[in-house]
């Protein structure tokens, strides 16, 4: 079997530069599938992304959700990356599982927003800039839960007619950017002031508020053991623990 979980994701690299989505999030994909079926490899394990939805504001996401219309580079290589993955699955693939992962929070970390702001704080203690005005809101999932997760889907059999797709993350759970803010805050600057942004969303691409439905991972048997504040404040943690040893 083939656990991919390589790609690039740097959202804003992405859109900047759409060749790099196009060579480290599709073409990986694109060749492994490949490498399978050269090798008579069956099982394909994929790691997708909340990205391939768009931009559904609140509205619960479920994995039979449609059109599917990524607002990112990143996310429409994440669908491509699926296309392929089920046209391999009807000719070669015995097994595929589709991970749609939420944003995953935990060490080692080497991007993303907890880490960001814990930087800014250690480079300027009495502010935090933060893009976009607060009030994006979205799933996280510890990286712990998740591991547990894909073990535990990938073992499961499928509902006879079932896809192959599940939603991974705490159940219709989310917290605010402007949250997570302040828990950091607390954590490394207590007396920093928070300086927010105009825009509903941080950057181009960037999805500014979704809610997982994650209800058939549950049904076949999963869930994570924290929601969303609570891993965010676990990575807070994680990860000023982290960046305390570590130069980046």
């Amino acid at each position: 079997s083939i656990w991919h979980l390589a790609a690039n994701s740097d959202i804003v690299s992405g859109t900047e530069n759409p060749e790099i989505d196009f060579r480290d999030t599709f073409l990986t994909t694109y060749n492994l599938l490949l490498l399978c079926k050269k090798n008579k490899i069956g099982k394909f394990y994929f790691a997708s992304s909340s990205a391939v939805y768009g931009d559904h504001g609140t509205k619960p996401i479920t994995e039979d959700l449609g059109p599917l219309m990524p607002i990112s580079n990143y996310g429409a290589m994440k669908l491509a990356s699926e296309a392929i993955c089920f046209s391999a699955y009807e000719s070669w693939l015995d097994d595929l599982r589709i991970f749609r992962f939420p944003n995953v929070v935990g060490t080692p970390a080497t991007h993303g927003v907890i880490l960001d702001f814990i930087e800014k704080l250690k480079n300027s203690p009495n502010s935090l800039s933060v893009l976009g005005n607060g009030s994006q809101e979205k799933s996280y999932l510890h990286v712990k839960d998740l591991v547990a997760g894909l073990l535990f889907l990938s073992n499961k059999k499928l509902v006879k007619n079932d896809n192959p797709i599940f939603n991974l993350g705490p159940n219709e759970d989310s917290i605010k950017i402007k949250e997570i803010a302040e828990e950091v805050i607390k954590l490394v600057s207590p007396k920093a002031e928070i300086e927010f942004g105009n825009e509903d969303r941080g950057w181009v691409g960037d999805v500014p508020k979704f809610k997982y439905d994650c209800n058939k991972a549950l049904n076949y048997g999963w869930s994570p053991n924290m929601n969303s504040r609570e891993a965010v404040i676990l990575s807070i943690n994680e990860i000023y623990s982290q960046s305390l040893n570590v130069n980046f």
